[in-house]
C-alpha cells in the first residue's frame, strides 16, 4: 500500500526506530558501507527513510539470531525474504478464527478505521474472555503488527494506533476483574530504555485472572526506585516487560544490577521474547518467554511457597 513520504531521520530518530545503537550505526557505516546518511548544514547524520527501513528489517533479523555480517550488505529483497522464511509466516490452507481476526484487524488499520477496530477487539475480549484474549490474539496480533510495521506495510501511526486500542481493551477487561488475592503481589514495569507499555498490559491481565494483586508503576523506573517502591508495597514479585527493541546484553546487566538491590525474598520475572535465546540465567530471575507460560510460573510459585521447607525458613 502508498505510504507518506517522511522526511530524512536524524541518528536519535534512526536509533530510536530501530532499536540500533548510534555506536552500531557509525560502526556499520565505516565497516560495511551502509548505512550511508548525508549530512545536513550542521555536519550531522541524516537518513533517507528507504534507508531506515532496511535497517528496520535487519534489526528484527538480528533479534531472530542471525549476525550483522550476514544482513547489512544484502540487498533489501533479500532481506525480506529472509524476514518472511525466519517469521514463521502461516501455510496456505484453511484459515483459523486467529488468523481471520488477524487479517481482519490488519484491514482496519490499513483503512484507519478506529471505531471499526475497537468494535472488532472488543468482540473478540467479549467471546475469548481475558486470558484468551491475551494469549490467543493480542500476542499473535503484536507479532504480526511489529512485521508489518518492520516491513514498511504499515505506517507509524498506524501501529499507534493499534497500540491505544488494545492498551483501551485490555483496561476494560483488567477493570472489570474483582481483584482477588491469592498471592503473589506482583509490582509490574519497565527498566529505564525500554518504553513499550502494552506488554505490562497483556502480563497483568493475565495475572488478575489467576487473583494476583498487581502494582503497576508504569514505564521505565529506575533500578533505585523499584527497589523502594518494592519495599514499601510488600510485593514478592518485581515483574518486568523486555520488547526485542532492547539488546539482551545490555538487559541482562540491568537485571544483575536491579538483583543485587532487591531483597532475596522478593523474585524477578523478566517477561519477553528477549529471552528466546537465552544462553544464561541470574539466580532469582524466572525467565518467560512467553505469556501462556505464566500460569505456569504462578503455580509453580505458589507450590514452592506452600512447600514445608520454605514454610520453615
Amino acid at each position: 500500500m502508498p505510504t507518506t513520504q517522511l522526511p530524512d531521520a536524524s541518528i536519535s530518530a534512526v536509533e530510536r526506530e530501530t532499536g540500533l545503537s548510534k555506536d552500531t550505526l557509525r560502526v556499520w557505516e565505516r565497516r560495511y558501507g551502509f548505512p550511508l546518511p548525508r549530512r545536513d548544514a550542521h555536519g550531522e547524520r541524516l537518513y533517507p527513510q528507504d534507508q531506515v527501513h532496511k535497517l528496520r528489517v535487519i534489526s528484527r533479523l538480528l533479534d531472530r539470531g542471525l549476525r550483522p555480517g550476514q544482513l547489512v550488505g544484502a540487498p533489501l529483497e533479500a532481506l525480506l525474504a529472509r524476514a518472511s522464511d525466519e517469521g514463521g509466516m502461516p501455510a496456505q490452507g484453511t484459515r483459523s478464527e486467529e488468523s481471520e481476526r488477524i487479517e481482519t484487524t490488519l484491514q482496519l488499520l490499513a483503512a484507519y478505521d478506529e471505531a471499526g477496530l475497537r468494535a472488532h477487539l472488543s468482540l473478540a475480549l467479549q467471546r475469548l474472555g481475558l486470558q484468551r484474549f491475551v494469549i490467543e490474539f493480542a500476542a499473535p496480533m503484536n507479532l504480526k503488527v511489529g512485521e508489518a510495521w518492520s516491513l514498511g506495510q504499515l505506517s507509524i501511526s498506524q501501529e499507534h494506533l493499534y497500540t491505544e486500542q488494545m492498551q483501551h481493551q485490555l483496561r476494560q477487561g483488567i477493570g472489570a476483574i474483582y481483584p482477588g488475592v491469592r498471592g503473589p503481589s506482583v509490582m509490574l514495569t519497565t527498566l529505564p530504555g525500554e518504553e513499550h507499555h502494552l506488554g505490562l498490559l497483556m502480563a497483568q491481565a493475565c495475572l488478575v485472572v489467576e487473583g494476583i494483586r498487581c502494582v503497576s508503576l508504569g514505564v521505565q523506573t529506575p533500578a533505585w526506585d523499584i527497589s523502594e517502591i518494592s519495599r514499601l508495597q510488600g510485593v514478592e514479585v518485581v515483574g518486568l516487560s523486555f520488547s526485542e527493541a532492547l539488546r539482551q546484553k545490555a538487559a541482562l546487566e540491568m537485571l544483575e544490577d536491579l538483583r543485587d538491590r532487591l531483597p532475596q525474598r522478593i523474585e524477578i520475572w523478566a517477561g519477553g521474547a528477549l529471552w528466546n535465546r537465552l544462553r544464561r540465567r541470574l539466580p532469582g530471575v524466572r525467565f518467560i518467554c512467553r505469556l501462556e507460560q505464566l500460569p505456569r510460573v504462578i503455580a509453580e510459585y505458589r507450590a514452592e511457597r506452600e512447600s514445608p521447607s520454605v514454610n520453615a525458613g
